[in-house]
């Protein structure tokens, strides 16, 4: 509330084993924060190396970053995340497909 024209959403991602999200971009104006609440959750973003997060581990993103592997690293386990977007107010997507 302290920050005319920005927004706080969160948003927790749920994978079943072996799940994924499909590659996307990030609203450009959205800053993101991602806590591992369970499992063991791979990532990708803006062509770094892949990297597995476990519970208790966080990571961010950048606005407009590209999100090319998010994903559930256990095949028999399920994962979950809380994503934190600080974004500007009336941005309402918060990712986008690759493709669109």
């Amino acid at each position: 509330p302290n920050i005319p024209g920005k927004s706080l959403v969160a948003a927790v991602v749920t994978y079943p084993p072996n799940g994924a999200s499909p590659s996307h971009h990030h609203a450009k104006s959205a800053f993101i924060y991602a806590y591992v609440l369970e499992g063991e959750i791979g990532s990708s973003v803006d062509g770094s190396a892949p990297k597995i997060y476990k519970a208790g581990e966080s990571f961010y993103e950048d606005p407009g970053s590209h999100h090319a592997i998010s994903e559930n690293a256990s095949k028999t386990k399920p994962a979950r995340l809380l994503a934190v977007f600080v974004i500007d107010s009336g941005d309402n997507k918060l990712t986008v497909p690759d493709g669109q």
